[in-house]
């Protein structure tokens, strides 16, 4: 096996700010029950699920979901199963139909031979799924979205692929670890966060929304295409499918989702990771909820700690980064 949950490239990935979070959470927050409501690649879930009884992950992307099902739902699985698919998958290129991945993808977001490996195990998994439970049948998926994304012919999302480059032929299909948590009650949703927060009831919710407009549905529209397999009709260079979960957070009406969010939550303590782009040069990178606007938000619910630290964020080149800082507010709610 191959894969821990946070081997993925994905922005806004807060694994390099992990153990800062982490140890914040500790020593300002207390309780049984931890909600990641806006759970992205699921790291934040996993350092945290050791801590607490009962664990709620959320997100709205198809992708996401299935790779939380494939890590953290706790039903049992046959790795030997398993594995004897992914053995069956490596058949000669040359027994290999185009399918819809080649066509599309071919020579773009992959090499045209990887593309056809891609496509054909896709269809092998849904063709073969009534053999396997949910838990085996979301690790083949997720397994799949895992090694796809680490030979991609991009910069790390799906908004575009690298021109003029030779892609290599460095497909390889290897397994995620999933994982196994005794005594958990693991609840995984993909629903969208503003009509969770009126379901559930938790000591601490974490959030790290979008702050600016580009949509985590259109950024990894293939890995969403490669789990639904749906076979859409793609438009444009990016080869996109027609728009879904479109989240309110990346529009202008952001700020008053947030707070609509805010004043929702049922708990005991909320916990917001932030970061500006201070002065971007592209507006796709303009935040569309400032600093001001979350500590009004948060100051409705209660007293608020605030914490920063320096981080470098990923930068494409077209904002000023200078002395970047990740912001977390801690909201002990009255």
């Amino acid at each position: 096996m191959s894969f821990d949950i946070w081997n993925r490239r994905y922005t806004g990935s807060k694994l390099k700010l992990i153990d800062w979070i982490d140890e914040l959470i500790n020593k300002n927050c207390k309780g049984k029950s931890f909600c990641d409501i806006f759970a992205g690649t699921g790291i934040v879930s996993f350092k945290e699920i050791e801590k607490f009884d009962h664990i709620i992950i959320n997100d709205f992307l198809y992708s996401n979901n299935v790779i939380y099902n494939a890590f953290f739902l706790q039903e049992n699985y046959d790795l030997e199963k398993l594995q004897n698919f992914i053995n069956n998958t490596r058949k000669s290129i040359e027994n290999i139909q185009d399918n819809f991945f080649s066509i599309n993808y071919g020579g773009k977001y992959f090499s045209y031979n990887d593309c056809k490996i891609i496509g054909n195990i896709r269809n092998d998994i849904e063709k073969y799924k009534n053999e396997f439970n949910k838990k085996e049948y979301c690790i083949l998926i997720a397994s799949l979205l895992y090694s796809a994304d680490k030979i991609s012919n991009t910069v790390g999302h799906y908004d575009a692929y690298i021109k003029g480059k030779e892609i290599k032929d460095k497909f390889i299909f290897e397994l995620i670890k999933p994982y196994i948590f005794e005594n958990k009650i693991i609840d995984i949703y993909r629903i969208d966060s503003n009509k969770l927060a009126e379901q559930i009831k938790c000591d601490i919710v974490y959030i790290d929304p979008p702050y600016n407009s580009r949509q985590y549905s259109r950024f990894y529209h293939i890995l969403e295409t490669l789990t639904k397999w749906d076979n859409p009709k793609l438009t444009g260079e990016a080869l996109k499918p027609p728009g879904e979960n479109m989240s309110n957070y990346c529009r202008s009406s952001a700020k008053n989702v947030f707070d609509d969010l805010i004043s929702k939550l049922n708990c005991k303590y909320i916990v917001v990771s932030y970061n500006n782009t201070y002065n971007s040069k592209s507006k796709s990178s303009k935040n569309k909820i400032e600093y001001e606007d979350i500590v009004k938000s948060l100051q409705n619910r209660g007293e608020v700690d605030i914490f920063s630290k320096k981080h470098q964020f990923f930068n494409a080149g077209k904002t000023d980064f200078q002395d970047h800082k990740e912001f977390l507010f801690i909201t002990k709610v009255g």
